[in-house]
């Protein structure tokens, strides 16, 4: 069974509540997942959330549209999904973010088709990135993620499911997904206000008249607003990341003091 297991908290560190910003009088997190529902190849979609009481608001948006939701760790992104894959059943996994509400359904067809008939144990679109940073999707095996959550110990590598698994990448089959044509400073997260802005601009602008707008209208609507491009231009990938690795040199650091 495919399940596409979205991530999702309301405690980002630099943009709380994010998922659940308003845009056009719904959350984020609910056109994200209106899209997904268009991913043809996916069997089920689960929203994995962590126990915290902040994530209550996460649930009851899961419930009330009719969303299967997973609570579980909220540091340890790893044992989440393991978890939540193992609760409903998962053969294959796609690993979302909630701060992606522009995903393209098409695009995550691709990349499941591409993963099932290489036989890969993990697919990405960014390894190699060429597709817009927020496009940002991959699929993996059970047995792939088990043997990451069995073996991950760095802070990083649990708090970002997919590291372990290319950084030893011994043993695993990696497929990779890219474009000719490179569209990667093309930035469609959102983990700071700027973002945030770039991304109600071009729902205000696209989904009303047409809700089922894909990445081709996006970078239109980018080239003709070049004032709205350049909103977020002062970010940039992995922030998050680098982050995570300054966890990682006090763990380190720590262990070799015990």
């Amino acid at each position: 069974m495919i399940v596409a297991i979205l991530q999702a908290r309301m405690t980002s560190s630099r943009l709380p509540g994010k998922v659940l910003k308003p845009i056009l009088g719904r959350p984020m997190l609910e056109y994200q997942i209106e899209r997904l529902r268009r991913v043809h190849r996916i069997d089920r979609i689960v929203v994995a959330t962590s126990t915290d009481a902040s994530d209550g608001p996460i649930a009851t948006l899961c419930d009330h549209l009719g969303i299967d939701c997973f609570r579980g760790s909220l540091d340890d992104v790893l044992d989440r999904f393991y978890r939540a894959a193992i609760a409903f059943h998962a053969t294959e996994i796609v690993r979302l973010t909630g701060d992606c509400p522009l995903v393209d359904p098409a695009l995550i067809d691709h990349l499941i088709a591409f993963h099932l008939d290489g036989d890969f144990d993990y697919s990405t679109l960014s390894l190699e990135p060429t597709f817009p940073h927020g496009l940002d999707a991959e699929i993996f095996t059970f047995p792939a993620l088990e043997r990451a959550w069995g073996e991950a110990e760095l802070p990083s590598e649990r708090e970002h499911v997919t590291l372990y698994l290319y950084k030893h990448a011994r043993g695993v089959r990696i497929g990779s997904v890219t474009q000719e044509e490179d569209q990667s400073g093309i930035r469609l997260t959102v983990d700071h206000p700027e973002d945030f802005e770039v991304v109600r601009r071009i729902f205000e602008a696209l989904y009303p008249k047409n809700p089922t707008f894909g990445l081709g209208d996006v970078v239109a609507f980018l080239d003709a607003h070049p004032d709205v491009a350049t909103l977020n231009a002062q970010h940039y990938r992995h922030e998050g990341l680098n982050k995570s690795y300054s966890a990682d040199a006090k763990y380190l650091g720590s262990k070799a003091a015990s």
